[in-house]
């Protein structure tokens, strides 16, 4: 199980990072328009911020200490930039999930979520799908406003 979720999150995170490469106007990428009201950018912030807090800190071990409102409220930042976060937070998932102890995925996960506390299992499924969920969010976004 452990080898699959692994090898979804890479896929997902390089579809994110491909999707970031595809903007060709960098200012596109913190556009809002009508009834959009996360741009792709920040959307990007929050999947690396997400990454890094679940899975980087929770099952990694790492210092990450998140900023969720700076996910939305950070404007501008560079294309290269994303695109490094990306890749520095790619790293630390593969390492959080090859380091972590498959029998472990069945136990309880330290942080509450929807009112229950799931196992690792769990999360990780859930945080795949928030990925790929926001992941087409800036596919969408691209295509409509790049």
């Amino acid at each position: 199980m452990k080898t699959s979720i692994t090898k979804l999150f890479i896929r997902e995170i390089d579809r994110l990072t491909s999707e970031i490469e595809q903007y060709q106007d960098e200012s596109a990428l913190w556009k809002l328009d009508k009834n959009i009201s996360n741009c792709a950018g920040n959307l990007c912030l929050h999947l690396i911020g997400n990454l890094n807090h679940f899975i980087g800190k929770h099952m990694g071990n790492t210092n990450y200490v998140r900023q969720r409102e700076a996910e939305f409220s950070t404007k501008n930042v560079p294309k290269a930039t994303l695109l490094s976060e990306i890749a520095k937070v790619k790293e630390i998932v593969i390492a959080a999930l090859q380091n972590f102890p498959e029998e472990k995925l069945q136990e309880q996960y330290p942080i509450e979520k929807n009112g229950e506390i799931p196992s690792y299992e769990l999360m990780l499924l859930h945080l795949l799908w928030h990925l790929s969920y926001h992941v087409g969010q800036i596919n969408y976004h691209r295509r409509l406003l790049d």
